[in-house]
């Protein structure tokens, strides 16, 4: 069946049916000498896995990944990586009374169409079970960009009419919708629940955030970065929506107020835009501006309510859809969003180093040096912001200021990716060292 495989440098291959034996990826085009884990990729999966909260689904899969090839010694051998993960909580039962009826809102008939035969139990190929292949590929991306400084942040903006009007990304992770709001979370799970009491679901829309996304990705003309960012969103089950920017929002807009006006920072020297109505994307590529996008997620199709449909042969019947089903899709899509982003992202990027690669001059590849610095600079700022609240905290609680454990633990780790880097052990002990005697004196001072 074609379809199952997204990516030109960075390509991934998803397998397996909700009610099958498992699910898992096959991922081609990562390098060698990469560090890679179970536990690294299982962080991700944790987040979307099932029966999270009341507002998920109840059904009961630990979601445990499984490297089956690609890795030796923790590091990337530069062939391809096939991550398997076992259903085990699958309840097939529960579809046999409805395996003959087309459940509304459900690819049942389309597969029926298409292929002359459908795996009734769940969706089969169509369950957003799939995405669990996805959501274990997205971390190895995430791992390629987190490299490179590049954040990407989703979260539930709004539910069934709820809007998030705040944005606090310390929240997201702190309450089972996934909202940076924490009012707003509050509001929204109760009437998650509250439908779900109803026999009903509700749908609802994720943003997502990619930070630090450098300028140039994208190509023209169908391969444009919003083209394949809309594909990979859109490819995610429920998913019903794609807007980036301003989105729709443009439609009453004028060209006077649209219009992302150029100017230059006078402190770094580097062009940016005062406005961001584009969305991080002029022309299909990127102009290293934050890429927001968003998606609608449809309420979720299977419900318990009585709805009208017919079975196999067209003859009229009732139904009623039993089992284990999310009231509320966007929670657990937010993992996914993040995912999809980065699998594209991830192999932009590689086509860009490709292109670079090809004749680059001595001027372009300064400016990628020059680029590197900021991002050095940024991330040091950014990190003795951060030195500077636990100082405050460890007064508040009268905890002393050297964690000399912690230090070390950090420099292990660190010199541990210097050899996936390439990088010189000693040159990344002294910039460590050097960042841990800054770091006591600001908290001293605090």
């Amino acid at each position: 069946m074609a379809g199952n495989a997204l990516g030109s440098f960075f390509r991934i291959t998803t397998f397996g049916e909700s009610h099958g034996k498992a699910v898992g990826v096959l991922i081609d085009g990562v390098k060698p000498n990469m560090i890679v884990s179970e536990a690294e990729i299982q962080k991700e999966l944790d987040r979307r896995r099932p029966g999270q909260s009341s507002v998920t689904t109840s059904r009961n899969e630990a979601d445990q990944v499984h490297i089956l090839s690609g890795v030796f010694e923790g590091k990337t051998l530069g062939t391809p990586l096939c991550l398997l993960i076992w259903n085990k909580d699958q309840n097939s039962k529960a579809y046999d009374a409805i395996k003959d009826l087309f459940r509304p809102g459900h690819a049942g008939y389309t597969y029926l169409s298409k292929y002359g035969i459908q795996d009734y139990r769940g969706g089969g190929r169509s369950s957003a079970r799939e995405t669990a292949g996805r959501v274990a590929a997205g971390a190895l991306a995430k791992h390629i960009l987190a490299r490179r400084g590049i954040r990407i942040i989703a979260y539930t903006k709004e539910v069934g009419g709820i809007v998030a009007k705040k944005i606090d990304y310390d929240q997201i992770e702190k309450n089972p919708v996934r909202c940076p709001d924490r009012e707003a979370a509050d509001r929204m799970a109760k009437k998650i629940l509250r439908v779900k009491n109803e026999g009903d679901s509700l749908g609802g829309i994720v943003e997502a955030i990619i930070q630090n996304c450098p300028s140039g990705l994208g190509d023209p003309v169908f391969d444009k970065l919003e083209a394949d960012l809309a594909k990979a969103l859109m490819s995610i089950p429920a998913i019903k929506g794609f807007e980036i920017g301003s989105g729709f929002a443009a439609a009453r807009m004028r060209g006077s107020e649209h219009n992302d006006e150029f100017i230059k920072d006078r402190k770094t020297g580097k062009i940016h835009t005062k406005t961001n109505y584009a969305g991080g994307i002029l022309g299909g590529i990127s102009n290293g501006e934050d890429i927001v996008v968003r998606v609608v997620v449809k309420p979720p199709s299977s419900i318990p309510k009585a709805q009208h449909t017919v079975d196999v042969k067209g003859r009229a019947r009732t139904i009623k859809v039993e089992g284990r089903h999310d009231p509320c899709l966007c929670p657990r899509a937010v993992p996914v969003v993040e995912s999809m982003i980065a699998l594209v992202i991830a192999d932009h990027l590689m086509r860009q180093q490709m292109l670079k690669n090809n004749g680059n001059p001595l001027s372009r590849l300064r400016k990628e040096i020059d680029f590197t610095d900021d991002m050095i600079m940024m991330l040091l700022s950014e990190r003795q912001e951060l030195v500077r609240e636990v100082g405050r905290r460890k007064k508040k609680h009268r905890l002393p200021i050297p964690n000399r454990k912690r230090e070390e633990d950090i420099l292990t780790k660190r010199l541990a990716l210097a050899g996936e880097a390439n990088l010189d052990d000693k040159l990344v002990e002294v910039i460590y060292r050097a960042i841990f005697d800054n770091a006591r004196r600001i908290q001293k001072v605090v």
